[in-house]
């Protein structure tokens, strides 16, 4: 061990002198993001009335912003907007809770975005749980991460709980706010004009056929969207299934701390949604998905998925319906400008769920895209807004792009696989969390969204690297070692560089180069008008 802890103190040292000077020039970098973020959301705008218009269908109104979809992400902006004074429409397809199980864990760093929303009371009254971490364990050792909690108030930490319960208090929110209309229909199309959105077709409850304009449509309608072809490049990936069990009559082993089993041929996760039920998902690769319906998956879990909650566990595979599956979606954002429309949410960018990051980089979006429409007086000149919006798309890189990528890496380097390296990689990587320190503390922030910073990424990922290097180096390097050596860091490059490349090297580590970045508000045409 001690021989260990000086190869992690030995990466730590080499990966700190490499990685400060990029570390200081990201800090710079999000200073001066923050700051004309916060310069442009001290400015506030007057109120403007709804202008009843009609089209081919029977027409409701026109409103500033139209948000297709009410689940967290249009929710929570729906509200945003709303206590900033905007008339906003909202449109979900179903207006009743939702019984998913995606969406159930909150991270620490996505509750501090809901403090800077108003929204935090709505993890209240639902059963939800803290959440302080989890404890990883493989091959009977275990290797447990802490939440950086210690600098915040009690009361800021994770949260697990009914996503359903959830999205219904976000509702409810969003109902108390007499500019905010929320109705239930579906949207079938964006209305288009020369390349403008100008407003969307949706059918209502009854399924009669309505349009409504508004010089600015926020589609998020989430994971399964029908109108993000329309506004982005979508290349969706899906690398494996969660099958989901409700566990009940059991604990985990550590009080508000989730677990997560290295198991083979892959993991599985448990985490607490209420006082007495805990999830377990189970994560198996897409190729070898067995059916529900004639009980290969019961068998599959019985036979070569067994977590140390055997008894819960058996009795819920037992339980008629209680096995679903949910498709673990990755897509990179890729959106093309389209003015008078913008995609947030899931329908513009998914990750791997094994971290719960999800709400975290979509309430993340609300806030950055909350300030960067303050200053907007008028929303109608759609081309110049268009333009100045695109900095959305630079401006979420820190917490989206630290999100996803630790994410989808650690999905890959939890499942079981024959390649020796892979198998040392899992080792390499709960070796580096045991060490504790400045090790674990730097991982644990970026899981939990506290350091969203894709640069900090790259240098816990080297210091990873070289720690791994040095355990198979030990106690005298061979020939033999330095070849399992070589092929560790190919196998760990060969699954981090193409994440990074997907989310765009240049806008995760290089942004300042990107001209959106700059963009200012457009000006005025009231205030144009009255200087000339």
């Amino acid at each position: 061990m001690a021989e260990q802890y000086m190869v992690g103190v030995l990466g730590g040292v080499i990966a700190s002198l490499l990685g400060f000077v990029f570390l200081y020039r990201n800090s710079l970098i999000r200073f001066r993001g923050l700051r004309k973020l916060n310069r442009a959301a001290s400015m506030d705008f007057p109120k403007r009335n709804s202008v009843n218009k009609t089209g081919k269908s029977e027409g409701v109104g026109t409103t500033d912003i139209i948000i297709v979809g009410a689940g967290v992400a249009g929710a929570a902006l729906a509200y945003s907007l709303g206590k900033d004074g905007r008339q906003v429409r909202v449109i979900e397809r179903d207006l009743n809770a939702p019984n998913r199980m995606a969406g159930e864990s909150l991270t620490p760093g996505g509750y501090l975005k809901l403090i800077e929303l108003g929204l935090e009371d709505c993890v209240d009254e639902i059963d939800a749980q803290q959440l302080l971490g989890y404890t990883l364990y493989k091959d009977g050792k275990e290797a447990r991460v802490s939440f950086p909690l210690e600098k915040f108030q009690s009361h800021v930490a994770g949260r697990t709980f009914h996503n359903g319960r959830f999205i219904q208090r976000l509702r409810k929110k969003v109902a108390s706010l007499h500019n905010v209309s929320l109705e239930q229909g579906t949207v079938t199309s964006l209305i288009e004009e020369n390349g403008i959105v100008k407003g969307v077709h949706y059918k209502n409850g009854s399924g009669k056929l309505l349009t409504t304009y508004a010089p600015l449509t926020i589609v998020c309608d989430g994971c399964f969207s029908n109108l993000r072809r329309s506004l982005c490049y979508p290349k969706v990936d899906i690398p494996s299934n969660f099958v989901g069990l409700t566990l009940t009559n059991c604990n985990l082993p550590k009080e508000n701390y989730g677990a997560i089993i290295l198991a083979n041929p892959s993991p599985i996760v448990f985490y607490q949604i209420s006082s007495t039920e805990i999830r377990c998902m189970v994560n198996v690769p897409s190729e070898k998905l067995p059916s529900v319906s004639n009980g290969e998956m019961a068998c599959y879990l019985k036979t070569q998925v067994l977590p140390e909650l055997y008894d819960s566990f058996i009795s819920a595979i037992e339980k008629k319906g209680n096995i679903r599956i949910a498709p673990n979606k990755i897509m990179a954002a890729a959106p093309h400008l389209t003015p008078g429309a913008l995609l947030i949410g899931d329908a513009l960018n998914m990750r791997h769920a094994i971290t719960g990051g999800g709400m975290t980089v979509a309430l993340s979006d609300v806030v950055i895209l909350r300030d960067l429409l303050r200053p907007l007086h008028d929303l109608s000149d759609a081309s110049p807004i268009s333009k100045y919006l695109e900095s959305f798309y630079t401006l979420r890189k820190p917490m989206s792009s630290t999100i996803n990528i630790l994410a989808n890496v650690l999905q890959k380097i939890f499942s079981a696989s024959s390649n020796p390296a892979m198998e040392n990689l899992q080792h390499t990587f709960l070796g580096y969390l045991r060490l504790g320190g400045m090790f674990s503390y730097g991982a644990s922030a970026m899981l939990c969204g506290l350091c969203p910073s894709p640069l900090s990424l790259a240098f816990h990922f080297f210091s990873i690297a070289i720690y791994g290097v040095g355990r198979l180096l030990l106690p005298f390097p061979s020939p033999r070692r330095l070849w399992d050596g070589a092929k560790l860091l190919w196998v760990a490059s060969s699954i981090l560089l193409p994440y990074i490349y997907s989310e765009g090297t240049r806008q995760m580590f290089f942004p300042l180069t990107v001209p959106a970045y700059y963009r200012t508000p457009p000006e005025n045409k009231d205030k144009k008008n009255f200087m000339h």
